[in-house]
């Protein structure tokens, strides 16, 4: 409660960081994020919570961390973040070359692939974030999860009501997959290859007899494809962009199971 007020009052009077208590309540909010003890949001019940104190003192550290230049010959970084360590001590893999930002969390037995993972965000136990995937400021991804080759889960800092994006436990999401402006992705979906999602994309359930539109939500053990449909423009009819939930991933599939398993269950190929 009082680095949440501290921080508070930082944000709004910036020529309180040149106080020492305000300066180190920032960084004292970064180690906590580091270590998965404070999360940008946290789960209550069947909703999730975003702490905008949190993305504050995110932002905040910006103000008072210095640009320092460090060298891993033969490369040479200029950054005010420094990077995490340990990842032996964490339980985590990290293949070269995965990069992840201090402030970021990382839990036991996660893999990372030749990928990035930005300040603030949190990937829980078990989960595979893949070659170039990104995981942008603020991201939640949950237990085992496993985000393919090129996917990019957006990041979330400004505005500061924004809320992340949240990709739940078990998901799979498929190669070059696109989650943006706090989207989220329920327990154990399936996104095949290059679904888009944004606040403002149709998700249309065409499993049943008539569809059914959700906007910024795939619902729980969804299988999602990229579709498109018909509108209407000044200069004429266009196809727009969409994702078709095609069906649910079934009971006895096994949550490890590939993409393309998930997708035979319903006769589609991506």
């Amino acid at each position: 409660m009082e680095m949440q007020q501290l921080i508070s009052a930082a944000w709004q009077d910036r020529e309180l960081l040149k106080e020492m208590k305000y300066a180190e309540a920032v960084r004292a909010v970064i180690e906590e994020t580091d270590k998965g003890r404070l999360r940008v949001a946290s789960p209550q019940g069947e909703d999730w919570v975003v702490n905008e104190w949190v993305k504050q003192a995110i932002l905040l550290y910006f103000s008072i961390q210095p640009m320092q230049t460090w060298t891993i010959d033969p490369f040479e970084f200029h950054d005010k973040m420094i990077l995490k360590s340990n990842y032996k001590e964490l339980g985590v893999r990290a293949v070269p070359h995965a990069v992840a930002r201090y402030g970021a969390f990382v839990g036991r037995n996660v893999v990372l692939m030749p990928s990035y993972v930005n300040i603030g965000a949190y990937v829980d136990e078990g989960s595979m974030v893949d070659t170039w995937a990104t995981v942008g400021s603020c991201a939640q991804i949950g237990k085992g999860v496993h985000l393919s080759g090129g996917v990019g889960i957006g990041g979330v800092l400004e505005p500061l009501q924004a809320s992340p994006v949240i990709v739940e436990d078990g998901c799979f999401i498929g190669s070059r997959c696109i989650v943006v402006e706090g989207v989220r992705v329920e327990k154990e979906a399936v996104l095949g290859a290059n679904v888009v999602l944004t606040q403002s994309t149709k998700i249309i359930d065409v499993s049943g007899t008539e569809p059914v539109e959700y906007r910024g939500r795939v619902p729980a053990r969804s299988v999602v494809i990229p579709g498109s449909y018909k509108k209407q423009f000044p200069a004429g009819e266009y196809s727009v962009s969409c994702a078709l939930i095609i069906g649910k991933r079934k009971p006895s599939t096994d949550l490890k199971t590939s993409l393309n398993d998930a997708l035979r269950d319903f006769n589609v190929a991506v």
